[in-house]
């Protein structure tokens, strides 16, 4: 299904936001909503009384034998996760529906189709990739393979490329100039549009990375497409991106969904398979109650680069972490500031063309999360900044609730424990006042109990389960067949189930380490597959399997009941650190391809861009000759402004490129 619209506007826009033509009216854009202000209502009276039954289950299985503070303590957090799992919920459920009738989650229309890919692209386009201390080979073969995909296009006159390195290493830094000189020559007369820029000192990251290229060069360009170090987009993409924003001139970002690819290890292949499972229905559904607040994933997205300048220049925040200082997850506030500002944000829930990878294992994959924890625990700082949709302020609530959910959900299970051992261990009083004729006996509410236990499992398997019908019904050639697609669905299930507990673990220790205040650097992350040692899967997991095996031991003596429904959470962390070993074996991934598990669209039926990266991989050389300084474009420098998040932002203005 594709967010995408049949209807066209002129392609050269005014700042009116209307094209003129003797014998036509204006058009309308190409992006459109409908019924925008009622999509968050609806969902809160989904999720609402969803929540509200949740709780009133738990109630009555507390409320027989009077509510203890314990209880009224599970009740608490109860509430919370049953109001994020709800939410979650429905929005899968949307989605389901919409990608099963083909309709547009913006317009509620019958699915519509992308621009017209004959149309023509009048203005200039940037396409960046900011890259720090990464593999070289990895990063120049993926540009490459972009520029390509460009150059193989009548529109390649209109784009710039730029490699926007931030490399501090010595060596790699070498490395990414003498690559650079190679990749240039092969490139012949399409080099003098690609561009490598190297800052000498890396100030404010990623953020101070994209915010030097935009005030020396922004004002050249219409746009920018932003790609991470191991981002792959194919050039039907990209000028489709580019032709969203030169159609709709309220529009100031188009992101895109970037799906996995290139795994090999079971682990990552796991989550490869998972994301082209689940993520076109799951997007859907984000799509239908953000509508025109889409947020911003940092990469694999266009942003019209007037507006980002105008409303984006982060300032440093007040206090101490996790609060204040530099703003780590940028790219969740720079949509919300977008927004802000009147201009409108995308997500688009077609799946094709856009391509990221993945970390290979458990281990790497938890050490991308703790940065990811910091940054968007930050954002709950944010929420008061003055004149942010409700949208953008609930993807800074749920940004940050992706991950305490699991402390919640961790202190549940801890407080449940705590208050079945002190029933265990105590005497229960029958008599609880001296002239009192007949015994208080203790109820157990197991009617209630099972209501809620088969409720729970709803909010969590329903949506995967319909996004697996869904699968089966629309796209299972995309994963091989119907034998093939059950067959990995039932074990991306129990591997799912598996491997829960460990990253509830994780996410939950993470979440306390931020708000005692640790840091975290914000270094490369691992990309390609590599085996973790044994010794690094111990180290990793001795604390949590340590932690399963006395809970387990003591529930099991004193309370035999409630450690056979803490069994799955227990298994998953006493067998961590086999399963870490076991899961990041690339030859029982490529094992489970071979039988036809885990296989998606892109290993049936190859991109071209996807090709290039493969061959180019196997074939990466870097020139033995001294480098050459880069080439780079004429400076046009236009200061970006600091923003006053306790402020109203400046008034919209469309058409500033021109101006400036």
């Amino acid at each position: 299904m594709s967010t995408n619209h049949s209807n066209r506007s002129c392609p050269q826009l005014s700042a009116a936001n209307t094209c003129e033509d003797a014998n036509q009216a204006p058009t309308k854009s190409n992006l459109i909503t409908k019924g925008e202000h009622m999509r968050l209502f609806i969902m809160a009276m989904l999720v609402i009384p969803s929540t509200a039954l949740a709780g009133w289950s738990l109630y009555e299985i507390f409320l027989p034998n009077g509510l203890t503070n314990l209880e009224i303590a599970q009740l608490g957090l109860g509430l919370t996760l049953f109001a994020w799992l709800c939410m979650a919920f429905w929005t899968g459920i949307i989605g389901f529906v919409l990608k099963l009738f083909h309709i547009d989650p913006l317009s509620l229309r019958k699915e519509q189709a992308a621009p017209d890919s004959d149309s023509d692209i009048n203005q200039r386009h940037a396409i960046v990739m900011p890259v720090y201390n990464e593999d070289t080979r990895r990063i120049m073969v993926g540009f490459e393979a972009c520029v390509r995909e460009i150059m193989n296009t009548p529109h390649a006159s209109q784009f710039d490329f730029y490699m926007l390195s931030d490399t501090r290493d010595a060596d790699k830094a070498d490395a990414e100039l003498r690559a650079w000189q190679r990749m240039t020559k092969r490139l012949r007369g399409f080099s003098n549009q690609v561009f490598y820029r190297r800052r000498e000192k890396n100030l404010h990251r990623k953020v101070g990375n994209l915010k030097d290229f935009c005030e020396r060069w922004g004002a050249n360009y219409e746009s920018m497409i932003v790609l991470d170090a191991d981002s792959i987009m194919t050039g039907e993409r990209m000028l489709d991106l580019a032709r969203r924003i030169e159609q709709n001139p309220d529009t100031a970002l188009v992101q895109t969904i970037p799906m996995p690819v290139r795994q090999n290890t079971f682990f990552g292949r796991f989550v490869q398979f998972a994301a082209h499972l689940y993520s076109p229905m799951l997007a859907t559904g984000l799509s239908f109650w953000q509508t025109d607040s889409a947020n911003y994933w940092g990469h694999n997205a266009i942003i019209r680069i007037a507006p980002f300048m105008q409303h984006c220049g982060l300032p440093k925040l007040e206090g101490r972490a996790p609060f204040g200082g530099e703003i780590l997850s940028h790219d969740f506030v720079e949509a919300a500031l977008l927004r802000r500002a009147g201009w409108q944000a995308y997500l688009l829930t077609d799946t094709t063309g856009s391509y990221e990878e993945v970390p290979s294992n458990i281990v790497d994959y938890a050490i991308r999360d703790r940065r990811w924890v910091q940054g968007n625990i930050q954002h709950l700082g944010l929420l008061k900044v003055k004149g942010l949709k409700t949208a953008n302020r609930l993807h800074f609530l749920f940004g940050a609730f992706a991950y305490i959910s699991s402390l919640v959900l961790f202190c549940m299970l801890a407080l449940g424990t705590t208050d079945a051992l002190i029933r265990a261990t105590s005497v229960p009083e029958f008599f609880m006042s001296e002239y009192q004729l007949f015994p208080s006996w203790q109820i157990a509410r197991q009617d209630m109990m099972m209501v809620t236990m088969w409720g729970t499992a709803a909010l969590l398997f329903l949506p995967k389960l319909l996004g697996i019908a869904l699968a089966l019904i629309q796209r299972r050639a995309e994963f091989g067949g119907t034998f093939n697609l059950i067959k990995s669905s039932a074990i991306e299930l129990f591997m799912a189930v598996l491997i829960a507990p460990l990253m509830m673990f994780y996410h939950s220790y993470f979440v306390l380490s931020v708000f005692v205040g640790h840091s975290v650097k914000w270094e490369a992350q691992e990309r390609e597959g590599r085996k973790v040692p044994w010794g690094v899967a111990i180290k990793h997991t001795q604390i949590m399997s340590c932690l399963a095996v006395a809970w387990g031991v003591t529930t099991f003596y004193f309370t035999p009941s409630l450690f056979m429904w803490l069994l799955p959470v227990l298994i998953g962390m006493v067998l961590a650190a086999p399963v870490i070993r076991l899961t990041s074996s690339d030859a029982l991934g490529i094992q489970m391809r071979r039988w036809g598990v885990f296989v998606i669209d892109q290993e049936v039926d190859e991109c071209t861009a996807l090709k290039r990266l493969r061959v180019s991989m196997q074939h990466f050389a870097i020139s033995h000759y001294q480098p050459d300084v880069p080439r780079l474009p004429r400076s046009l420098w236009v200061s970006m402004p600091e923003q006053a998040l306790n402020e109203k932002p400046l008034p919209k203005q469309v058409g500033t490129r021109q101006a400036a």
